[in-house]
């Protein structure tokens, strides 16, 4: 079975050489998301909202949605953002959450505070 690119015009466009998602043997595989306009508005929460937001777009667009998700990547730049973040990403699985790491990195694209990538299925 080919894989399929699959695109949101309702989520940011990639920044280089990837693709928001891919799409093979009924798994898809959604790059990590960010959210650049509110890196620097100190704003953790509405950084996350947006982010899982652009997720939500990218799921939609292959036809699935956040219970599909089986799996998700949590990269900060200050772990001290855990339970906050965790709040928002919470509220996008209210029951039966995928499995997931968080961690601490020293810097991500754009000078974001979170980006987030997920595995979803059929």
């Amino acid at each position: 079975m080919p894989k399929e690119i699959i695109f949101s015009d309702k989520a940011p466009a990639p920044i280089g050489p990837y693709s928001q998602a891919v799409k093979i043997n009924g798994t898809l595989y959604v790059s990590g998301q960010i959210a650049a306009e509110l890196a620097k508005s100190g704003d953790i929460k509405a950084e996350t909202g947006i982010v899982m937001q652009n997720i939500g777009h990218i799921l939609g667009a292959a036809k699935l949605g956040f219970q599909n998700v089986v799996k998700s990547t949590i990269f900060l730049k200050d772990m001290n953002d855990f339970a906050a973040v965790n709040e928002v990403y919470g509220s996008f699985f209210t029951k039966e959450p995928p499995a997931r790491e968080t961690v601490q990195v020293a810097r991500l694209p754009k000078d974001v505070n979170v980006e987030i990538s997920v595995v979803a299925v059929e």
